[in-house]
């Protein structure tokens, strides 16, 4: 058969049955895998998009925590999973780092994942154990230089959020540190605030409630301006280091070659969820807000993938990484 007779034949053919699947699409239980352990900010950001896209999907999305490798093992189980719409990923700034952090992945992340949206940027806030000797920020980075290298900060791993955050800290401070390794920021959190850690930097969604319970404290926002939920703390530029601005974006992805019919309906949830009075209200009380609409489409977390990559090669490459 003529290649494109054959061609025509294979479109006629599949076009139908793409369509009948879309149409009963989703007819069972939704995966959204998260990377890092339950209770951390991704899992926590999950849980809340879940619940919201849901209601629209009207089905469950269940949330598998697959933890390790710096979220590189959780993402290669969605980009070999079946292109269906029913395994999902929900991943941070790591999609991006991945590539310069790693010499060898065993994914594209841009070549095996169809975009649905971003979700929501997320401020870091520097924090540090209940009994931590400083009152600001300047004190702390007075005592990190006084103790040289004896000081520990947490971080989630190779890639992860928390680890760019510490890396930034320290470039820009021009201080050193000891890593703690964690499986995710649930547990690097709880050490904290048990005093295991000195100093930890994490998306706003997980310390927040602690430093306002005072359980720990807050030395700075990684951001432009002041989060309402902690109008006591100040910036890092307010606290003097304004070289020290980052903060973490999330995006949602499916496998790729997804149908298109299939991803039209995950990004129509995704957009009635950023748009869910209750998940605003959730995010607004953990420090963050959903991406304007434009933000929440496919076209839209692709071009912004492909710049972060681009942005976070250089600054890896610059702070002497050597990829693993």
């Amino acid at each position: 058969m003529p290649y494109l007779v054959r061609s025509l034949f294979l479109f006629f053919l599949l076009t139908p049955c793409s369509a009948a699947i879309a149409e009963d699409y989703p007819n069972r239980p939704i995966t959204m895998v998260v990377p890092f352990s339950a209770g951390g900010p991704g899992d926590v950001i999950a849980r809340i998009l879940g619940n919201a896209m849901s209601t629209t999907l009207k089905q469950s999305i269940v949330i598998e925590n697959v933890v390790g490798a710096g979220g590189t093992l959780g993402t290669n189980r969605v980009a070999k999973a079946a292109p269906d719409g029913y395994t999902l990923l929900l991943m941070h700034v790591g999609q991006a780092t991945a590539p310069a952090l790693y010499a060898k992945l065993p994914f594209d992340p841009v070549g095996d994942f169809a975009p649905i949206g971003l979700v929501t940027d997320v401020p870091m806030i520097l924090v540090a154990r209940p009994n931590f000797p400083a009152k600001d920020l300047s004190e702390m980075i007075a005592r990190i230089r006084g103790e040289g290298d004896k000081m520990t900060f947490g971080n989630v791993g190779l890639g992860s959020a928390s680890q760019l955050c510490g890396l930034m800290f320290m470039s820009a401070t021009h201080t050193k540190l000891t890593p703690i390794y964690y499986k995710g920021g649930g547990p690097a959190l709880n050490d904290v605030i048990a005093g295991h850690i000195d100093v930890y930097c994490d998306p706003a969604t997980g310390p927040t409630p602690y430093i306002q319970s005072m359980t720990i404290k807050g030395y700075a926002i990684t951001s432009k301006t002041r989060i309402a939920t902690l109008p006591d703390v100040p910036t890092s530029a307010e606290a003097g280091v304004p070289e020290f601005d980052v903060t973490t974006w999330y995006g949602l992805y499916a496998p790729r070659g997804t149908p298109k019919p299939v991803l039209d309906r995950l990004v129509g949830a995704l957009q009635a969820a950023l748009r869910d009075p209750v998940l605003v209200n959730r995010f607004a009380e953990l420090s963050m807000a959903p991406v304007e609409p434009e933000r929440a489409t496919p076209d839209a977390l692709e071009g912004f993938l492909k710049a972060e990559i681009g942005k976070w090669g250089r600054i890896v490459k610059a702070a002497g990484i050597d990829p693993q």
